[in-house]
């Protein structure tokens, strides 16, 4: 039998907690173990996780932290605390479909050679309403219905992440390869575990809406969803699309100016990661951007030569689309 693990981190999450763990509770495959990492609340999310595990004690395990460790070391601390054999991600503020586990676990058990896996979800209110939206997850499908190759690795190392944490489930051997988390500004836990998934070709995002992310105010991170209109669909291909083959002048800038904000993040990254495998896929990843920037600048020139030439001038006098070497 393989064993299920929930880490799910809390802070002041009184209004939606009830909501998400009953849906976590009420899967058509049983969860093991709900491994609850709570932040510092100052509400009464602490008194409520209690009675679920007055209820439940051999269900849930719960650690209140003495300082603050804020999102991504906390849920480091709830990850590396569950026992189980496929570990699933939990925020506070969404629910779950009733057949989530069951249906990743599905997917696991029939692919083997992945080990993180990120799913596509509903936009959820703050009023419990479901909501019409595209969202980053739908891109996969977008690139795919227009016959334009998805390689998770690049898209999510020189666009945007498209997985999200809140829908991610982890083989607990991948552990090692992606503990610690690095901190970096602007740089969250679920871009970092899809990011290294992903190089080794270990990640898969499916299509089905396993669960509902709820955009409210009090939310760390969103931005996820778009207005669901033809011109959004466009301009969301448009955005992931790396392909080199009829790009106009102004998307060779931006796609330009993607290598270089990837290849700077990925420097930032060294000065933050310690160990050996996970510095020389960092290096490496810097050597695949070089390449991709120089080779998209190559094509550029090729096609809009004096435009390619003018713009190369006032890039470097204003230090814009360059290589921080």
């Amino acid at each position: 039998m393989t064993k299920i693990s929930v880490a799910l981190c809390t802070y002041n999450g009184e209004k939606f907690i009830h909501q998400q763990i009953d849906s976590i509770l009420n899967q058509t495959l049983k969860v093991d173990e709900i491994v609850i990492c709570d932040d510092g609340s100052k509400d009464n999310t602490s008194n409520i996780l209690l009675e679920y595990q007055n209820k439940l004690p051999g269900v849930f395990k719960i650690y209140n932290n003495e300082q603050n460790l804020r999102s991504v070391k906390n849920f480091e601390k709830a990850i590396s605390l569950c026992t189980g054999d496929i570990i699933f991600l939990s925020d506070q503020d969404d629910k779950w479909q009733t057949d989530k586990v069951e249906t990743m676990l599905n997917y696991f058990l029939k692919n083997p050679q992945i080990s993180v896996l990120a799913t596509n979800g509903f936009a959820l209110d703050g009023d419990d309403n479901t909501i019409e939206r595209y969202s980053l997850w739908d891109v996969p499908r977008f690139l795919r219905e227009k016959k334009i190759n998805v390689d998770y690795f690049k898209i999510i190392s020189n666009v945007s992440n498209i997985a999200t944490g809140a829908s991610m489930a982890i083989r607990k051997e991948y552990l090692e390869k992606i503990l610690p988390f690095p901190i970096l500004e602007n740089f969250h836990h679920d871009e970092w575990i899809a990011l290294v998934a992903s190089s080794e070709k270990k990640f898969e995002l499916l299509n089905e809406k396993l669960f509902y992310y709820r955009e409210h105010s009090g939310q760390q991170v969103g931005g996820v969803f778009f207005d669901k209109t033809p011109e959004e669909k466009k301009n969301l291909v448009k955005f992931f699309d790396l392909s080199l083959s009829q790009q106009d002048f102004s998307s060779f800038k931006k796609l330009i100016k993607k290598f270089s904000q990837s290849y700077k993040k990925s420097k930032s990254l060294l000065s933050k990661v310690s160990d050996k495998h996970k510095l020389h896929f960092i290096e490496k990843n810097l050597s695949v951007i070089e390449n991709e920037y120089w080779h998209a600048k190559k094509i550029m020139s090729k096609e809009y030569p004096l435009r390619t030439f003018l713009l190369n001038i006032t890039d470097k006098i204003f230090n814009k689309r360059q290589l921080d070497k």
